[in-house]
């Protein structure tokens, strides 16, 4: 199949390399004339992520046009530019994945409601999510996400075309579970690098991973998800992942603002973008919208966005009116 992959950062660069190991035909768009040049004649993307090798079958391109011959399209924007880049692609009706993990700011809508806004034509989409970060799936360390569509073939020919010997993919129709899922772990990853940065241990990090979980399965319900969702690889096993690893880009955001750094700060040094920011804000309007408490993400919020110090917003969580764990 020929596969079209809107973004070159570091996940959209992952894929490419996965869908390639197939034998499928890639285009890998990058709105960077650096990264595209790069990507063409040494094969590798040291901008985004570094020690990748192409295989001949990906060739970059800075035109969306040339995506529109794909029999497939991989979206791997950030949720806050997918809106628009699908508005200037116009994608016919293909099967559509997509691999963000957001909530749009204002319109609090999941891809897949951004895609039915702006892409009418697509009717087969895809959602892929799960503990996988690109710097370890480049180097083919066994993987397994899973892929949710309320159409099965849909799924099943996302698996056929990604699954590989060190990338596994689980089939789902949960779409609003897997969306969500994937969106608020970031939230309650920068909390969990707040925990790293302002030093606290492992009984925090554990109990805030733990009770973030329960946050986002009562979000995840209260839209229409199925509850073991969240118990799977788009709920626990990508929350702990994103919590833990040194190569999550949320987590070292909050460490970075536990340690003391602004936000601002910590944005400006970065290339690629950590979605758990936005989505904070968004998380909670959505919630607040369907009568649903975040307390944790109403924290990270204060401490993002009105620059309430860590200690005290985890004190604040603590002292909490006693109440049942369930």
């Amino acid at each position: 199949m020929k596969v079209g992959i809107v973004g070159a950062g570091a996940w959209g660069t992952a894929i490419a390399t996965v869908a390639s190991e197939n034998g499928h035909s890639i285009v890998l768009w990058a709105r960077e004339h650096d990264v595209v040049r790069e990507i063409n004649e040494k094969r590798s993307n040291d901008r985004f992520l570094p020690g990748t090798h192409f295989a001949e079958s990906v060739r970059a391109t800075d035109r969306l046009a040339d995506l529109h011959a794909c029999d497939i399209l991989i979206n791997a924007t950030p949720t806050q530019y997918t809106r628009a880049v699908l508005a200037e692609l116009q994608p016919r009706d293909v099967v559509l994945v997509n691999l963000a993990k957001g909530i749009e700011i204002g319109t609090h809508f999941r891809v897949s409601e951004i895609v039915a806004e702006v892409a009418p034509s697509v009717s087969r989409y895809a959602v892929l999510s799960g503990p996988s970060h690109a710097e370890e799936v480049v180097q083919r360390m066994p993987t397994t996400v899973v892929c949710a569509s309320r159409d099965t073939e849909s799924s099943a020919v996302v698996q056929e075309l990604l699954s590989t010997p060190s990338f596994r993919v689980y089939s789902s129709t949960d779409v609003v579970g897997v969306e969500i899922g994937g969106a608020l772990k970031n939230v309650i990853a920068i909390a969990a690098g707040i925990v790293d940065g302002v030093g606290l241990g492992d009984n925090t990090k554990a109990a805030l991973i733990t009770r973030g979980l329960a946050e986002i399965a009562r979000l995840s319900v209260a839209l229409g998800a199925d509850p073991q969702t969240l118990y799977g690889l788009a709920g626990l096993g990508d929350l702990y992942v994103t919590c833990a690893s040194r190569h999550s880009r949320n987590r070292r955001v909050g460490e970075r603002i536990g340690q003391g750094e602004t936000l601002d700060a910590v944005t400006a040094s970065m290339s690629a973008v950590a979605e758990g920011v936005t989505t904070t804000r968004a998380a909670l309007e959505l919630a607040a919208s369907v009568g649903i408490e975040l307390p944790i993400t109403e924290q990270v919020a204060k401490i993002l966005f009105e620059g309430v110090d860590p200690r005290y917003a985890i004190h604040a969580l603590m002292t909490r009116q006693p109440r049942s764990e369930n």
